[in-house]
């Protein structure tokens, strides 16, 4: 059996956009997934919090279907960071690539290393206006239609630089 997973991409070091292409272009190659759909590219100031003095970061939303399960999927996210060159060194950080598992299906996980749906998402209109590009009736498991948090935050200094044929490449 297969699932709808969103996952959320973002980077705000070296080349973001080229780096979130790449990225793209390896998620289409997940195993036992298929890229479904690709939201817009978003640039947004980092979160209130975040260490200061960070570049803009750039972020979008892609939809999988997927049979690997939420633990599985993190691993092959983790390793697509690590190969970008991505190191952890300060939460909430500068980095150059993150991939989050916003959603999975309709499951709550609470985990040591998963919390799904993110911890976060409610909270940032990076994740929340890329989601809704994607599936604009889109629910969260609790009930909470996400294009009410859209209107709820909307627009926290975030700004659409590219449709949503940004990803392909330049070749």
């Amino acid at each position: 059996m297969s699932y709808h997973a969103y996952i959320g991409l973002g980077a705000n070091l070296g080349q973001p956009t080229e780096q979130l292409i790449w990225a793209v272009q390896q998620l289409q190659q997940l195993p036992q997934s298929q890229l479904l759909a690709i939201s817009r590219l978003y640039s947004s100031k980092p979160t209130p919090g975040s260490p200061e003095n960070q570049p803009d970061y750039t972020n979008a939303a892609v939809l999988l279907d997927t049979t690997l399960t939420p633990h599985q999927l993190l691993v092959q996210l983790q390793a697509l960071e690590h190969q970008a060159g991505r190191v952890r060194i300060e939460r909430w950080g500068a980095r150059v690539l993150d991939l989050d598992i916003l959603l999975y299906a309709q499951d709550e996980i609470h985990t040591s290393n998963l919390i799904i749906p993110h911890a976060e998402l409610c909270n940032r209109s990076f994740v929340v206006l890329p989601l809704l590009d994607i599936f604009s009736t889109l629910t969260l498991p609790n009930g909470v239609k996400v294009a009410s948090l859209a209107a709820a935050r909307l627009f926290d200094d975030i700004e659409i630089t590219a449709d949503n044929t940004w990803w392909h490449s330049k070749d």
